[in-house]
């Protein structure tokens, strides 16, 4: 409750320092429009099905892409601990990817793959992928040895010594790694639907672009507070009750 109401202050005081800002016209409207313009407009696109639709789109695209990222970047993240071959050509590319900006895949997904819903998969994967198999690697790298000796001390397979012993153990490195992921696909794909036109969805990307080519500032700011409040959604109602679960699972939480 008190974390509760410490947050809410904070947030009406920022509420009230951008009102101040407009009311005072330190900015015009046309380039800060008041949070009361911006309320109004969430709640014609939300009443009209326009919003609502385009998050549809938008979440598709999204769960499709980071569910491939994350079945191909657990395994190969793995298979980088466990080889060293792998480390030292995977895991390498892995790190060299995982810098580069998502946008960047933009123009070779169009080339690849037009402009279609391939392209933006392939650019919510990309995004998404590299940091899951470096998380995974450093998760194993994490266990103590100690617990794959025991387990072959009282004969497991290496087969069942990584799926029962060491992936259990790496989890909550895998899971930190998989909200990174989640985190790096939202941003892909908003870069993604904002340069790649396509007609196969309106996504909110689409929509925060038609904003600014409108320049509708209300619309874009709104659509930026929906996309960051289905982020902190995500956050709070998928992710953080599984990190603490296993934090406290695994004894790693705080005391």
């Amino acid at each position: 409750m008190k974390r509760l109401l410490s947050s809410t202050i904070f947030f009406a005081a920022l509420l009230l320092v951008w009102h101040y800002l407009v009311l005072r016209k330190y900015w015009s409207q046309v380039l800060l429009p008041d949070p009361a313009a911006v309320w109004e407009y969430l709640k014609i696109v939300v009443a009209d099905g326009t919003l609502l639709a385009a998050a549809e789109v938008t979440m598709r695209r999204l769960v499709t892409g980071y569910l491939i990222g994350v079945a191909l970047g657990i395994p190969f993240g793995l298979l980088t601990a466990r080889f060293r071959m792998m480390e030292d050509t995977v895991g390498v590319m892995a790190l060299g990817l995982q810098t580069l900006p998502s946008v960047c895949w933009v123009p070779l997904a169009l080339l690849w793959f037009g402009q279609s819903e391939g392209a933006m998969l392939f650019v919510v994967v990309m995004g998404s992928l590299w940091s899951i198999i470096i998380s995974t690697d450093n998760g194993v790298r994490h266990v103590p040895p100690i617990y794959a000796r025991a387990a072959r001390t009282m004969g497991a397979s290496q087969f069942v010594t990584w799926t029962r012993v060491i992936l259990p153990a790496s989890l909550p490195f895998v899971v930190s790694g998989m909200k990174q992921g989640w985190a790096f696909a939202w941003r892909s794909l908003m870069a993604a639907e904002i340069f790649v036109p396509i007609l196969t969805g309106f996504g909110l990307g689409q929509l925060l672009q038609y904003g600014r080519d409108l320049h509708a500032m209300d619309q874009v700011i709104g659509v930026m507070l929906a996309i960051v409040l289905i982020g902190l959604l995500v956050d709070k109602l998928l992710f953080s009750p599984v990190e603490r679960f296993l934090h406290r699972r695994w004894g790693t939480g705080r005391v």
